[in-house]
């Protein structure tokens, strides 16, 4: 009989510790491992305390939470558009403070221009509002509008590459009429 209790108390002390031990609670941010976690959109490591953002998501297939992590908002909102969990009330979206490195919740935030960011989209989340702050949707348009004039600026370095290629090998080519930005 006393065999029993032991058993059903190791069991119970076996579960606890196992629940205890996941250590993901399944909602809000995840502790980031700062220069070894990396952003899941471009791969650079995760360093700048104060910009990195999280989303905790969970995946169709799965049946827990998962946590992707980025070292800037712009990497965050391009990486989450078109997925299926983008208008889940359930995901959460997580960006540090750029003054605190506080976690706060990036939908609620106000958005500062004229950071010096890790990928340069150069917003500074905050929880309190500010002149001229931008709210989630603005400061979502606002890393559209960036994206797309790296995008441009990319378009013509490459355009310039191949033209400069095509030079030392000889080939003429009159380069495209118009402005370049």
């Amino acid at each position: 009989m006393w065999f029993r209790s032991y058993n059903q108390f190791g069991i119970s002390v076996f579960l606890a510790m196992l629940v205890a031990c996941s250590g993901d609670t399944g909602t809000g941010p995840k502790e980031v491992k700062w220069d070894r976690d990396a952003c899941e959109r471009c791969r650079m490591v995760v360093s700048d305390h104060f910009h990195a953002a999280q989303i905790r998501y969970l995946a169709p297939d799965k049946k827990r939470t998962e946590v992707a992590m980025f070292d800037d908002i712009g990497c965050a909102t391009l990486w989450l558009a078109g997925k299926p969990w983008e208008s889940d009330p359930n995901t959460e979206i997580w960006v540090a403070d750029h003054r605190t490195g506080d976690w706060i919740d990036a939908r609620k935030a106000t958005y500062v221009e004229g950071n010096l960011t890790p990928m340069e989209f150069g917003l500074g989340a905050q929880s309190e509002t500010a002149p001229g702050g931008l709210n989630f949707e603005q400061a979502k348009q606002h890393i559209i509008k960036v994206e797309k004039r790296f995008d441009h600026h990319g378009v013509h370095l490459m355009e310039r590459l191949k033209q400069q290629a095509k030079r030392r090998q000889g080939v003429t080519e009159q380069p495209p009429t118009g402005t370049v930005d």
